[in-house]
C-alpha cells in the first residue's frame, strides 16, 4: 500500500538570466524520518533556456519523480512537486545547498551536493550475487490495449528447456523490477530463490518507472492488470515457457492485481499466490491501515476514533461522487466545514487553502479514487485457479486477520476450495521478521523475506505444476 511520494505531471520554469550552469547537474542528500536514512536525488538539467528537474528515492525503489517547478535565483533553489506535497528549498553555499525539505507541512533540513552521499552500510545478506547458477535475461514486452513498451527481467532455471514461470507484480506506489524500498530487494530475493528451484521468473519495473514507458502517474489498478496480461502473452511466446504453468504472485496491491487477471484469463492462468493481499474494499484497507500506523506510533485513542470518523465520511463523499468535479465540490465542502475551529487540523506552517487543495489532490488522484471505490471480493469470486494466501501477522498496512479472511470467503462465494491460506507470526508487511511491524523498521531489518515463507510457497507452486 502507499505511504510515501506519489509521481506527478512534470512542469518547467523558465531560466532566470542569471548564471545557471552551477546548479546544473545532479545533487545528493539525506534525509533522517523517524530513524531512517533516505537518500533523496535531484537531478537538474537545461533545454532551451528552461531549467527541468527530477526526483530519485532510492531507499524507497522510487526514480525519475518529475518534479513540478524549479527555480533558481542565485544563490536560492526552490523545487516543487505539487501533487506529493513536496518543496525544497535551499541556498548555494560554496558546493554545498543548505536548505528544507517539506513534505505536507512536516519539515526536515536537507543538504545537498554533487557528491555522493554516503548512508550507513546496509546488511543484507539475502541478497544474491553473482555468478547465479542459472539464466538472467533483459527483456522488453509491449502492452498493446495501453501501446506502451515493460522492462524487466526474465530468470531461467537454464538457458535450454522448457520451464513453469511465475510473474511477480509489485506493490502499490512506483517500483522497479526488484520492488526495491528501503535498500531492500524482495523480488530479487524471490526471483533468485525461484529460479534455483526450476522455475522461471519475470518481475519488471512497474509503467513509467525504470526502464518501462508510460504514465505511471495517471494509471489505476485496472492499468496495472494490462501491464501483468501483456506480461503473460509475452511468457507464452517465449519457447523456454510452459504456457499451461504460468502463474501470477503479487504482493500488496499486486495481491488485488493477480486474482484481476486470473478471473478475466482462466485459460492462462494456472495459479496465483496472494502475498499480503488485500480481501477488503479499499476504503476499507485504509480505515484499518490508519488505526494500526496510529496506534503503533503512539496517537491516543480518542484522537483515533476522531481520525477514522472524518476519513469515514470522506471516503463516502468519493463513493457517492459520480466525477472527479463533483467529488472536489463534495469534498472542498466537507473540509471547510471540518475545519471550522480546528485549525489544529492543519499542519503548522500551512494554510487552509493549501491544506484543503493538498487533500484534494490525494482524494481526487485515479489511482486512489479506484481504489477506496474497487472490491477485491467482486474478482476473488470468478478465480478458479489455485489459490495461495499468506499474510504477516503483524502486517499494519494489510491487516492480516480481516483480509484474509475476507479472500477466503469471496473464493468460498465463488465455488472454488483449491485455496490454502496461512498468516505467520511475527512477520510485517514485507514478510520481514520484525517486532512492531512499523514502517520505520524496514530498513533497519537486515532480512528482507521470510525464508520459511520462501520455502511454502515454492513448495506449494511445485504442487500446482505437478
Amino acid at each position: 500500500m502507499r505511504m510515501f511520494f506519489a509521481v506527478v505531471i512534470i512542469g518547467l520554469a523558465v531560466i532566470g538570466v542569471n548564471e545557471q550552469s552551477i546548479i546544473i547537474g545532479q545533487w545528493n542528500g539525506m534525509l533522517e524520518v523517524q530513524g531512517m536514512q533516505l537518500r533523496i536525488v535531484f537531478t537538474i538539467s537545461e533545454a532551451d533556456g528552461v531549467l527541468i528537474s527530477t526526483m530519485d528515492s532510492p531507499d524507497q525503489g522510487a526514480r525519475g519523480i518529475p518534479v513540478t517547478s524549479t527555480t533558481w535565483v542565485d544563490p536560492t533553489l526552490k523545487l516543487k512537486i505539487t501533487q506529493a506535497g513536496i518543496d525544497y528549498s535551499g541556498e548555494l553555499k560554496g558546493n554545498t545547498i543548505s536548505g528544507t525539505f517539506t513534505q505536507h507541512g512536516m519539515e526536515f533540513p536537507l543538504v545537498l551536493s554533487k557528491e555522493p552521499v554516503k548512508a550507513r552500510e546496509l546488511k543484507r545478506p539475502q541478497e544474491p550475487t553473482t555468478p547465479f547458477p542459472y539464466h538472467s535475461e533483459e527483456v522488453t514486452f509491449h502492452n498493446q490495449k495501453a501501446d506502451i513498451m515493460l522492462a524487466g527481467t526474465l530468470t531461467l532455471p537454464a538457458k535450454e528447456g522448457k520451464f513453469p514461470a511465475v510473474i511477480l507484480i509489485t506493490g502499490s506506489g512506483p517500483q522497479n523490477r526488484d520492488e526495491e524500498v528501503f535498500g531492500h530487494k524482495p523480488f530479487l530475493v524471490i526471483s533468485d530463490h525461484l529460479a534455483r528451484h526450476g522455475i522461471a521468473v519475470l518481475r519488471f519495473d512497474d509503467r513509467g518507472i525504470g526502464a518501462s514507458k508510460g504514465s505511471f502517474e495517471a494509471a489505476t489498478t485496472l492499468d496495472f492488470a494490462t501491464d501483468v496480461e501483456s506480461a503473460l502473452d509475452y511468457l507464452k511466446a517465449r519457447k523456454e515457457i510452459d504456457p499451461k504453468k504460468i502463474g501470477l504472485a503479487g504482493h500488496s496491491e499486486g495481491g488485488i492485481i493477480a486474482p484481476i487477471v486470473a478471473s478475466s484469463r482462466a485459460d492462462d492462468v494456472r495459479f496465483i499466490v496472494l502475498m499480503a493481499g488485500a480481501g477488503l474494499r479499499g476504503d476499507k484497507i485504509l480505515l484499518i491501515q490508519q488505526e494500526l500506523i496510529a496506534r503503533a506510533a503512539g496517537i491516543s485513542e480518542a484522537e483515533i476514533r476522531r481520525n477514522r470518523e472524518l476519513n469515514e465520511k470522506a471516503f463516502e463523499i468519493v463513493h457517492l461522487s459520480k466525477d472527479s468535479e463533483t467529488l472536489k465540490a463534495e469534498m472542498t465542502r466537507y473540509l471547510k466545514e471540518t475545519l471550522k475551529d480546528k485549525e489544529s487540523e492543519i499542519p503548522q506552517g500551512m494554510d487552509e487553502d493549501t491544506f484543503i487543495s493538498l487533500q484534494l489532490e490525494l482524494i481526487s488522484n485515479p489511482w486512489m479514487s479506484n481504489f477506496i471505490r474497487f472490491d477485491p471480493g467482486t474478482v476473488l469470486e470468478k478465480v478458479t485457479c489455485p489459490v495461495l494466501a499468506v499474510n504477516g501477522e503483524k502486517d499494519l498496512q494489510v491487516s492480516p486477520k480481516e483480509n484474509l479472511e475476507a479472500i477466503k470467503a469471496a473464493l468460498t462465494r465463488g465455488g472454488n476450495e483449491r485455496v490454502k491460506i496461512r498468516e505467520y507470526a511475527h512477520l510485517n508487511h514485507l514478510f520481514q521478521e520484525c517486532q512492531t511491524g512499523h514502517f520505520k523498521e524496514y530498513g533497519e531489518i537486515e532480512q528482507t523475506f521470510s525464508p520459511q515463507v520462501l520455502a511454502d510457497i515454492t513448495t506449494w507452486i511445485k504442487e500446482q505444476i505437478q
